[in-house]
């Protein structure tokens, strides 16, 4: 299922991206259970498989959907996907005010935000080999934790600024998000499933000679729209093996895939857990596989993951 965050009319909202036939199969405020308003709510399965509220009330509409799950799509394109619209939110508030409603929009008809902003976004660097070797080094024992700050979100199609004032390179960096589904810590290898609501494509964007300037990666990687994520976020998808391609201006400059990962996503949860605690929302970058390089102005930088779908931006200069 996937997740998207949106905007129309000024208004933003949450709700889920089917394809046509999909989205006429959901029910609308006249099907399932209902509450006083007449709306369908989103509730059912336990907390066993989902990850807190969002979860369970994503599973209960899940199981009204019938045939398999839409195609990738590769950001907007698919001129035949829908939005069906969520009343509430789904990290927030009580499972019973996650309500289905019959709103319908076309995907073109709106604009796509960051399907999440979390409260932090936890980083993994040198996690593939290749990107290891290609910075330097060997690739290290236990995963090396960085963050970025809440502001560097932005979403798909917004633009990634470069600080030319201070930073003579801006690098794309593609990787495999994870979105944390509810409160944790000290999580254990039986409740990793728990805690992941689901997954995203993200661009870990670095003022390179920043980085190395520093020596620590703060300022480099903490920029206002340093961290793009979309185009949504999909809970269905295994994330042991997916492709991960990031293209430049069409052209491929990355291509690896997730089962190259030095420490998966389960045991990255656990690690990180053991430092602090995750929120609803809190978003954590697996890291790049090797083919990192430059964006100048004017560059469309796009990551794409097998199974969830494709994040593009442009590159422009920030005044």
């Amino acid at each position: 299922m996937r997740i998207a965050r949106f905007s129309h009319n000024g208004e933003v909202s949450y709700g889920l991206v089917l394809g046509v036939e999909s989205a006429a199969e959901v029910p609308g405020p006249a099907a399932g259970p209902s509450t006083a308003n007449g709306t369908a709510t989103a509730t059912g399965a336990g907390t066993a498989t989902g990850a807190g509220t969002a979860n369970r009330a994503v599973s209960a509409v899940s199981g009204s959907l019938s045939g398999p799950p839409d195609p990738d799509p590769l950001g907007h394109e698919g001129s035949q996907l829908m939005i069906a619209q969520l009343a509430g939110h789904p990290f927030g508030g009580r499972e019973e005010d996650i309500k289905l409603t019959s709103i319908r929009f076309a995907l073109a008809d709106v604009r796509l935000l960051a399907p999440i902003l979390p409260s932090k976004v936890i980083c993994i660097g040198k996690n593939y080999a290749d990107h290891a070797r290609e910075m330097g080094g060997e690739p290290p024992e236990e995963p090396v934790i960085f963050l970025k700050p809440s502001t560097a979100v932005c979403g798909p199609g917004d633009p990634i600024f470069r600080p030319t004032q201070i930073s003579e390179r801006t690098d794309y960096e593609g990787e495999l998000a994870v979105v944390i589904g509810r409160l944790c810590r000290q999580v254990t290898a039986d409740r990793v499933d728990e805690v992941i609501f689901g997954y995203t494509c993200a661009n870990d964007v670095t003022a390179r000679d920043l980085q190395a300037r520093d020596g620590q990666w703060t300022r480099a990687k903490g920029f206002d729209t340093f961290c793009p994520l979309g185009p949504w976020i999909e809970t269905d998808v295994d994330p042991a093996d997916l492709a991960i391609t990031t293209r430049l201006n069409g052209e491929v400059r990355q291509d690896s895939r997730t089962s190259l990962l030095l420490h998966d996503v389960r045991s990255l949860v656990m690690f990180v857990s053991q430092v602090m605690t995750l929120l609803p929302g809190d978003v954590l970058l697996t890291g790049t596989p090797a083919g990192i390089g430059p964006m100048d102005k004017g560059d469309q930088v796009s990551v794409t993951i097998e199974g969830i779908g494709t994040l593009s931006n442009l590159v422009t200069d920030r005044d």
